[in-house]
């Protein structure tokens, strides 16, 4: 929760905050995220209008993850843009009034504070690659045998053989085998007197 308190309610008003808090869990999506309790550092400028505290700013975080190709561990950083408008609670004040219809979508202050959390949470997730990579060009894991093809790019298998001709495969091999274990040295044929 932020304190607004400063701004007075008075249109026009503005004050600029840096700071930083501790990441919420589950910021992120399956493959990459923020780590719980990392730090996310604000830099924020609140500015009062008639309507309520319109909130401009960055939020900065590390980034934790897999590359969704190879699985190899990804570290990076995440810089996340946002502007939300939190309106008033109390139109008793001469505020806007908030309708059923858009209640549920607009953030709302609570008193003088507002929470930063939703925003964050949207911010970032829209920042994130949906597909995340540990490089561009990545090619992954063999579909074989699972092997990372980075790390072996001239990586390949033998044509798969087709069952039908399977049985033949196993005549050729046993043939192989029989032509190795003829005898060596002396000429197994018949001998001239």
């Amino acid at each position: 929760m932020l304190d607004t308190h400063e701004l007075g309610r008075r249109p026009g008003s503005q004050r600029t905050r840096t700071f930083s808090a501790p990441a919420p869990a589950d910021l992120g999506i399956d493959v990459l995220h923020v780590p719980e309790g990392s730090p996310v550092e604000f830099d924020l400028r609140l500015e009062a209008v008639m309507e309520g505290v319109l909130v401009t700013g960055t939020a900065s975080a590390a980034l934790e993850g897999e590359c969704s190709r190879c699985l190899e561990p990804i570290d990076d950083e995440v810089v996340a843009d946002f502007q939300e408008l939190y309106v008033y609670d109390d139109p008793a004040e001469g505020r806007r009034r908030i309708t059923d219809e858009n209640a549920e979508d607009e953030a709302r202050l609570e008193g003088d504070l507002l929470d930063l959390e939703p925003l964050l949470r949207d911010a970032v997730v829209l920042k994130l690659p949906f597909q995340p990579l540990c490089r561009d060009d990545c090619p992954g894991l063999c579909p074989e045998c699972g092997a990372r093809l980075a790390d072996d790019p001239g990586h390949q298998h033998d044509e798969p053989v087709d069952p039908r001709w399977a049985a033949l495969g196993a005549m050729r091999d046993t043939a192989r085998l029989d032509e190795t274990d003829e005898p060596t040295g002396e000429s197994a044929g018949p001998t001239k007197e």
